[in-house]
């Protein structure tokens, strides 16, 4: 009776297969993990997360720029901390005397320039006069004397209006061949914005210039070459902040975020 039930339970157990795993199938499996994990990261990660872009690939798939931006993004917030830490330390510093001392120098120069001015403007004041006593007389004619300067200036090209939530960024761009010059005028309206000034294209990138807590900037961005140049504004203040962009010159299109 024993030995019947033994040979019942015997022939319904599963069949387990095993696989025999050599030292050769190991090393070559693990090789080839290493491979893999190599290629993802020098053709994805590297360029993605800092810029690296040893192979060109990372740039065809749009992923070297990303790296670029979020490593201007980090040096931007550790600059913003650094400079907040500082401006801490000095204002702690500072005592109510000698803020007194340095606004009473102040107000010393202040008086000694607006002094100097006004001595300045009575002189010439008094030039012009002689001068113009001695212009020669007509007989019967009065001698009329007209002035006038007429300044024209080329009107805007392009005008864009952002507004920036507390932490927002955005981008605007214009696509411009190497050496051309465009005139910009972008203002905060009032409030403080960071900005960077760059540019890329043609393989390569630069940065003009970057600034923290600027009200605003007008002047001439020329082309280092063929590609994208343009700013990239972040509101690090905890209100809504309007960016405001004007443009004219050499450039083909603006590109929009």
């Amino acid at each position: 009776m024993h030995s019947n039930a033994n040979a019942r339970v015997s022939n319904e157990l599963p069949h387990v297969l095993g696989v025999n795993a050599t030292s050769g199938g190991l090393l070559k499996a693990t090789l080839g993990a290493a491979i893999v994990a190599s290629g993802i990261l020098t053709f994805a990660w590297l360029p993605a997360e800092y810029g690296i872009d040893p192979t060109g690939v990372g740039h065809l798939l749009g992923l070297t720029e990303m790296g670029h931006i979020k490593e201007s993004l980090h040096a931007e917030a550790d600059a913003d901390a650094a400079a907040a830490k500082v401006t801490q330390n000095d204002v702690s510093d500072i005592n109510a005397s000698e803020i007194a001392l340095k606004l009473e120098a102040i107000q010393v120069q202040l008086t000694a320039i607006s002094a100097t001015v006004d001595a300045q403007a009575i002189a010439a004041d008094k030039q012009e006069l002689t001068q113009l006593a001695e212009l020669p007389k007509l007989a019967g004619q009065a001698v009329v004397i007209e002035s006038q300067v007429v300044i024209t200036e080329t009107p805007w090209r392009d005008e864009v209006n952002y507004t920036l939530a507390p932490g927002e960024g955005i981008e605007v761009k214009l696509v411009m061949d190497e050496g051309a010059v465009t005139d910009f005028e972008w203002s905060a309206n009032g409030a403080l914005l960071n900005h960077d000034t760059h540019g890329d294209g043609s393989e390569q990138n630069i940065s003009y210039e970057k600034g923290r807590s600027v009200p605003g900037q007008t002047g001439q961005l020329t082309a280092a070459f063929s590609g994208n140049h343009g700013w990239f504004w972040r509101n690090r203040t905890n209100d809504p902040v309007v960016v405001t962009l004007r443009t004219r010159g050499a450039y083909t299109v603006m590109v929009l975020p």
